[in-house]
């Protein structure tokens, strides 16, 4: 563990206050000499990587989360301040692909311990295809391929809506925080454990709340929700495509307006850090509903729950009602 890095819990407090952070100038050599105030400092690139550090480092680390509450993560663009102080991280969590601002900085970070969870379990395509299942405009999503889809090779890298993927992620997450503080490694273990158990608990949830439905199809603002549709049967039709941000073409909107007739899809979802205006647009015109389905990139008072877990069973009951399950 890069020892030098480690902030104690009384000069974090004071170092909060004053708008500083001071770092402790001791050697690798003065391991032996931790006190049990010392905190692991740990950057997260965007929330769902903060949901894992602070589950699973609990009292013994201090998170930080370079995306801001309220802000797209897509579209982050760091200040020069905030690139300077991610070198000071003893360990740094991000997703490579869903933040190219960000992955460009951590390869100039020096940091040792970098975790992308995008290594720690298994991507595929599927997430970041428009239009696929049911024909149409075989174009249809290619003026939606953004800086994300080059830096993952095509691959849709939100593997956090699926928690199946998330638990693997969060075992990964668990054995870089033991190896960078091994002082502590039984309780990162212990959390680890915990956090994978109720992530299986809200998979058997949504097994359990989806198998039996009135239609399988939903459609939201972008297709943030492929591993998830996939995990549980569903068809997840995308108005754009990863880019929350991204303009559907005129070919798009009335492929997903006779998908809706066919499929007897009765809500089009919209969420909490994207406009609205297109899902809602697309609603009135085909007369249907809408809700919000969170990609969870970020929570703010907007959020239908304080946490992960609790939006995620928020989005569960969505789906429920907009899918017709019995």
């Amino acid at each position: 563990m890069n020892v030098r890095r480690l902030i104690p819990t009384a000069t974090l407090a004071g170092a909060v206050s004053l708008g500083l952070v001071a770092l402790s100038a001791c050697s690798s050599s003065d391991a032996a000499d931790r006190t049990s105030g010392d905190k692991l400092a740990v950057t997260a690139s965007f929330y769902p990587m903060q949901f894992l550090a602070q589950r699973i480092g609990g009292d013994h680390v201090s998170v930080t989360t370079l995306t801001k509450p309220g802000v797209e993560p897509h579209d982050l663009e760091l200040k020069p301040r905030q690139t300077a102080e991610l070198g000071e991280a003893d360990v740094i969590l991000y997703l490579k692909g869903i933040q190219p601002a960000v992955d460009e900085a951590i390869t100039q970070s020096g940091v040792r311990t970098v975790v992308d969870a995008a290594t720690l379990t298994t991507l595929e395509k599927h997430g970041t295809e428009v239009g696929h299942a049911h024909g149409g405009d075989e174009h249809a999503g290619e003026e939606h391929a953004g800086e994300e889809e080059a830096a993952t090779d095509g691959r849709d890298p939100h593997i956090w809506l699926d928690p199946v993927r998330y638990a693997e992620v969060a075992k990964g997450v668990g054995a870089a925080l033991e190896k960078a503080d091994p002082d502590n490694a039984a309780e990162y273990r212990k959390n680890t454990d915990t956090l994978v158990g109720r992530l299986g608990e809200l998979d058997t949830a949504f097994k359990q709340g989806l198998t039996d439905t009135a239609t399988k199809t939903f459609i939201t603002t972008h297709a943030a929700f492929g591993y998830l549709a996939e995990r549980y049967g569903l068809e997840q039709e995308a108005i754009a495509g990863i880019d929350p941000e991204a303009e559907p073409s005129p070919a798009r909107i009335r492929e997903l307006e006779t998908i809706a007739e066919q499929d007897k899809v009765s809500t089009v979802f919209f969420e909490t850090l994207a406009s609205d205006k297109t899902a809602k647009t697309i609603a009135a015109d085909s007369g249907l509903k809408t809700d919000v389905l969170d990609p969870l990139e970020g929570i703010t008072d907007k959020s239908k729950g304080d946490d992960y877990i609790e939006v995620m069973q928020s989005n569960l009951a969505a789906l429920r009602k907009a899918l017709g399950a019995k």
